[in-house]
């Protein structure tokens, strides 16, 4: 006997519940209640006394230094990570692609990172990156090179900070990529391989293209998560001077500014107005990415459409 269209769409229904209710609890209400938190004055050690403000907070977050420089660094901070941290996983997944001994061993030595305790990850990397006794600068020294301080450049500590996130997640982007390499059919390297493409032609003209989605993917993926960024930051010089982003706030992120305001100055309703400018910007950028590929394409087909006309 058939299942009815109604009793499959009732169904569906039923399995979307658990998901509604969870997301409702956990995902909607915390969203909201931060919302009206913002437009409050609210101490952390008395969250119930709330003194309704407007958009006060974001009226001062606006004129806040503090926070524009917290908004630069995040910025700089996601480009130095997400940019090489994306370009490595594709040339890795690309080379996992081919066929080697021991695929299974490199794919999960590749994941390994993703795996480790990311406060674990940092503290080592901390005292690679240390200026007396690190590693690195004991390399950089033998090659007769002047010792980094690593933990007070604006520049160097923001890219020894953007190394421990490349190193964690490039892993886990390499796989994702390399789940949707293994999709494309075989028949589209054996046409190009005919038509004498070499293997550089066929990563740049078969297999970007067909895994042009996935990318799109992990570079939303990866702006969320550069906006986001915490754990690393508030690590790599202790926790006490992390807060703060360093000794000048260099390398302050929204989110550890946002901590700051919020469990160190008990500014409740401050540091609810930075989350929800974080959200802002996020769907902001998502909004201008979205903008740049449906212009992409069109100009893709109006080129097409010329070249088919002439």
């Amino acid at each position: 006997m058939r299942t009815r269209p109604k009793q499959l769409e009732r169904s569906g229904v039923i399995y979307l519940i658990p998901f509604v209710v969870i997301f409702g609890v956990f995902g909607l209400f915390p969203l909201i209640y931060s919302g009206v938190v913002s437009l409050n004055d609210v101490d952390l050690r008395n969250p119930t006394q709330m003194t309704f403000i407007g958009l006060e907070n974001y009226t001062e977050l606006f004129a806040d230094p503090f926070f524009w420089n917290a908004l630069r660094n995040t910025l700089t901070l996601g480009i130095l990570a997400c940019g090489p941290q994306l370009v490595l996983a594709l040339v890795v997944a690309n080379l996992l692609n081919y066929r080697m001994r021991y695929q299974t061993f490199w794919r999960v030595m590749v994941l390994m990172p993703y795996a480790t305790s990311v406060a674990a990850a940092t503290l080592i990397f901390a005292q690679l990156y240390g200026r007396d006794y690190g590693l690195v600068n004991s390399v950089i020294n033998a090659l007769g090179l002047p010792a980094v301080d690593w933990q007070a450049g604006t520049f160097a500590s923001q890219f020894a900070i953007a190394t421990i996130v490349t190193w964690r997640w490039m892993g886990y982007n390499a796989l994702i990529y390399l789940a949707s390499m293994q999709s494309i059919p075989d028949e589209l390297y054996e046409a190009a391989e005919l038509d004498g493409a070499s293997k550089w032609r066929q990563f740049m003209s078969v297999t970007l293209p067909s895994i042009r989605g996935t990318i799109l993917f992990t570079v939303i993926i990866s702006t969320i998560g550069a906006m986001q960024l915490f754990v690393e930051p508030l690590l790599f010089e202790g926790a006490s001077i992390g807060v703060q982003g360093g000794v000048s706030r260099q390398y302050q992120t929204l989110t550890l500014y946002m901590y700051q305001q919020g469990w160190s100055f008990f500014n409740l309703g401050y540091a609810s107005s930075i989350a929800f400018t974080i959200l802002l910007i996020v769907i902001i950028a998502l909004g201008i990415g979205y903008v740049g590929r449906v212009v992409a394409q069109r100009g893709r087909q109006f080129v097409l459409k010329q070249k088919a006309v002439l």
